[in-house]
C-alpha cells in the first residue's frame, strides 16, 4: 500500500522545536479518517492508545492501528532477561478503508484497491515491527525484517493457503469469520466488516480467541 505512517504513540519524546505532534494534533490526524475506527470492545477493560495513521500522497487516511495492553517494545529476549521473562501482553487493531483502484485527487497517481489481504499484511508486518528472534544481533535485524516483510505479503496474499485458520469473532456483536495464523511471535488475524473497512489485528500474550471488535465511538478514549 502506497502509503506513508505518521507515528503516535510509539514516537519518541517530543523534540524542543515541537516538531513531534502533539496529542492533540495526533487526535485528529484520526478524526480526519472517512471512515469509521475499529478497536476492542468494551469487554476489554485495559489501557487504550493511539498509535499511528497511514496517508496517501493527497493527504488522505488510508489506514490507522490503535493500540490495547501493554505498549509493546522491540527486545531481543536473549539479551534482555531470562526465559522466564513475561512478554508484552497486547492488541493492535488495524483499521483499513475499503476502495477499488482510484486515482489520487491532485491527479498524480493511482492508489492500489484494498482487500482483506491489505488488512492481513499491515497487521503482519506490525507483529514484525515488534519482534526480534533470539540471539539475533542488531547488524542482522534489518536484513531479517526485510526479508519477513516480503513473507509477510506472500501470506496475506494467499489467505486460503494452508498457513491460515479460520476464527469467528464478534463484531459489533455479529459473529464474523476471520483469516487467523500464529508464529512464534505472535498472532495476526484478518476480516472485514459491514462498516466498509477491513480489519487486522496482531498481538503477543493476549489469546485472540477471546476478542471482540467495534466501532469506536469517542477515540479520546484512547488519547
Amino acid at each position: 500500500m502506497e502509503t506513508t505512517q505518521r507515528a503516535v504513540a510509539q514516537a519518541p519524546a517530543a523534540e524542543e522545536d515541537g516538531s513531534r505532534p502533539s496529542g492533540r494534533r495526533a487526535l485528529d490526524d484520526y478524526l480526519l479518517a472517512p471512515f469509521p475506527w475499529y478497536g476492542l470492545d468494551a469487554a476489554f477493560t485495559g489501557p487504550r492508545r493511539l498509535m499511528q495513521v497511514g496517508v496517501s500522497a493527497d493527504g488522505t487516511v488510508e489506514h490507522g492501528s490503535l493500540g490495547h495492553g501493554d505498549e509493546p517494545t522491540v527486545r531481543n529476549e536473549f539479551v534482555s532477561g531470562s526465559p522466564e521473562e513475561p512478554r508484552d501482553k497486547f492488541a493492535v487493531v488495524v483499521t483499513v478503508a475499503a476502495h477499488p483502484e482510484r486515482r489520487l485527487s491532485d491527479g498524480t497517481g493511482q492508489l492500489e484497491a484494498t482487500s482483506v489481504s491489505s488488512a492481513a499484511w499491515l497487521a503482519g508486518v506490525g507483529l514484525l515491527s515488534f519482534s526480534w528472534p533470539l540471539q539475533m544481533d542488531h547488524a542482522l535485524r534489518d536484513d531479517w525484517l526485510e526479508q519477513q516483510t516480503e513473507t509477510a505479503w506472500v501470506l496475506a496474499d494467499d489467505l486460503s493457503g494452508p498457513e491460515w485458520t479460520t476464527l469467528t469473532l464478534p463484531v459489533d456483536g455479529v459473529p464474523s469469520s476471520f483469516h487467523y495464523r500464529e508464529s512464534e511471535f505472535g498472532w495476526v488475524l484478518a476480516g472485514t466488516t459491514s462498516r466498509g473497512v477491513h480489519l487486522g489485528a496482531y498481538g503477543r500474550g493476549m489469546s485472540a480467541y477471546g476478542l471482540g471488535f467495534a466501532v469506536v465511538e469517542d477515540l479520546t478514549a484512547y488519547s
